[in-house]
């Protein structure tokens, strides 16, 4: 019985310590897995580390290694491959100014008038009548100016612009802050980044072809063709009896438009001048530019000196002006800067779909200008005078603090133009002793400027302001484009005193007596007193 009990026990304690055993194993085996998946985490954890930072370094390379190759096919391949079609001459607008200044007329160009058009400019250039107003060089040497097809490349940008850049607010807002403009600082636009179709300045071939368009609008065209009146005025000139947007009482536009009338162009008319060659006839609409190019750059009214005959009254006395006048003066509605605007509004309402560019040479540039800055579209301009005095006279919107890469208005000129440079002034200037004061010199946006007084030796010489000897001479000669630079900080005028008067006159009187400001300053459209007779240190003696 001891043997079978001490058997009995020991078979029993060894059943117990074995389990102990396996027991320890099994904790043994346990804590080692434990401990593999706690490694396991710390190198899953180590390689996703890894993976981050292999992943920024990537992306720190490709900001610094391919962003010049992303330009480059920005500029070269995106540019090459986004033709914006061949554009064709398709409509022709004619506006009033002065007593007529409510008349808006517009041709739509169709293939009568295409035969017709052709026919009568033979004739001119036969004569040598128009070959001032056509490039001479090339291709467009014998083409039709009515029939010849542009050609466009566009890209897609990311510019800055008002929700309220539109007709319906923007010319309301322009009212009010021109009768009080210390308020309308205070009115916040709601800007933002808006992706739009530009044309591709980059390229040579559409600054070319936007350069003619701008030629292209001095052209004359027939006196014929079936007009309507897009206004609801009812004009007592007929489209037939007149050379619409060449008398003197009308600004003239041409409309371009792609295939698919995806993109439209509106080309403002230029300065027609005796002593602009290549600008139009001498009897076209040369006394309407010259009061409205004396206004918009000037610093007061042409009021260069006591023998200047003034073509507004607010000048005061030496070198003072009032500011209010002037600005109203701009915005009369029988002034061309109102009537660009009734031209965009046109184009828009019967293209609503498309991209609509602007584009002029000299007084027309600035006019593009004027109104690409209103409604926050793009302009190219060529050989423009500078318009930043007028812009701000204007009271026109400009978004705070706007990136310069972000602007859509190009002015494209050359040093040997002294009208762009801003140096036709001064008693013995062929400008002044044309009686026309060119003042300014400033340029918004972005400037493309052609040193062709380094490169090519030329000379300052008025007659290098002519638009065909621009495309001619400069934008096909040349092997690249210019580069568009913002301007460098200019100031015009500074040596005039701009006063605002608050009484509603415009053409006050400095008192002795300093009297209460009412806020009721003069209508755009309200007509001015006129100065009848001044003494010889300038001071108006006379009012009619």
């Amino acid at each position: 019985m001891v043997a079978d009990f001490d058997s009995g026990w020991y078979e029993g304690a060894g059943d117990e310590l074995g389990q102990g055993a396996r027991n320890g194993v099994l904790r043994e085996r346990l804590g080692g897995n434990e401990k593999a998946q706690v490694v396991r985490s710390r190198r899953k954890a180590v390689a996703w580390n890894v993976l981050m930072v292999l992943g920024l370094i990537l992306y720190v390379l490709y900001s610094a290694c391919f962003a010049q190759a992303r330009q480059w096919w920005r500029t070269n391949g995106m540019a090459r491959g986004s033709q914006a079609g061949r554009f064709q001459l398709v409509q022709v607008h004619h506006h009033g100014v002065g007593a007529e200044h409510a008349t808006h007329l517009v041709l739509d160009v169709d293939a009568e008038f295409r035969k017709e058009a052709a026919a009568e400019y033979s004739v001119f250039a036969l004569h040598g009548e128009g070959q001032e107003l056509w490039p001479e060089a090339g291709r467009r040497r014998a083409a039709n100016p009515f029939e010849y097809a542009y050609a466009l490349r566009e890209e897609r940008a990311t510019v800055v612009r008002a929700q309220q850049q539109v007709p319906e607010f923007m010319e309301p807002y322009l009212d009010f802050a021109l009768e009080r403009p210390d308020l309308a600082e205070q009115i916040k636009m709601d800007w933002g980044y808006e992706n739009m179709f530009v044309p591709n300045i980059t390229d040579k071939e559409t600054v070319i072809s936007l350069a003619l368009m701008s030629s292209n609008a001095y052209v004359r065209l027939p006196n014929t063709g079936n007009w309507r009146n897009v206004t609801s005025w009812n004009s007592s000139v007929e489209g037939d009896q007149i050379h619409l947007g060449w008398d003197e009482n009308g600004l003239r536009a041409h409309v371009f438009a792609n295939e698919d009338r995806s993109v439209v162009v509106l080309a403002l008319k230029g300065t027609s001048s005796q002593v602009l060659p290549g600008s139009g006839d001498d009897d076209e609409t040369s006394a309407n530019d010259k009061l409205n190019d004396n206004l918009l750059f000037s610093c007061c009214c042409a009021r260069v000196s006591y023998l200047w005959t003034t073509v507004c009254d607010c000048y005061i006395k030496s070198y003072t002006c009032e500011e209010s006048c002037l600005e109203s003066e701009l915005r009369r509605k029988d002034r061309y800067y109102q009537a660009g605007l009734d031209m965009y509004k046109q184009v828009l309402a019967e293209f609503p779909d498309a991209s609509i560019w602007l584009t002029g040479h000299s007084l027309g540039g600035a006019l593009a200008s004027l109104v690409a800055r209103t409604y926050g579209v793009p302009a190219v301009t060529f050989e423009a005078p500078g318009e930043l005095l007028a812009t701000q006279r204007l009271h026109l919107p400009q978004p705070p603090g706007l990136p310069n890469q972000l602007d859509t208005v190009w002015h494209f000129g050359h040093t040997a133009d002294p009208i762009f440079m801003g140096t036709c002034n001064g008693a013995s200037s062929a400008c002044s002793i044309a009686g026309y004061a060119m003042e300014t010199s400033c340029h918004s946006g972005k400037s493309c400027v052609y040193d062709v007084v380094n490169d090519r030796g030329w000379r300052v010489n008025l007659l290098h302001h002519r638009i065909h000897t621009v495309i001619d001479k400069i934008l096909d000669d040349y092997d690249a484009v210019a580069a568009c630079v913002p301007p460098d900080i200019c100031h015009d005028c500074y040596n005039w005193n701009y006063v605002r008067w608050r009484d509603g006159t415009t053409s006050p009187m400095p008192s002795s007596v300093a009297s209460k400001p009412t806020p009721t300053p003069t209508s755009p459209g309200s007509p001015s007193s006129t100065c009848k007779g001044r003494n010889w240190f300038g001071y108006c003696t006379e009012y009619a």
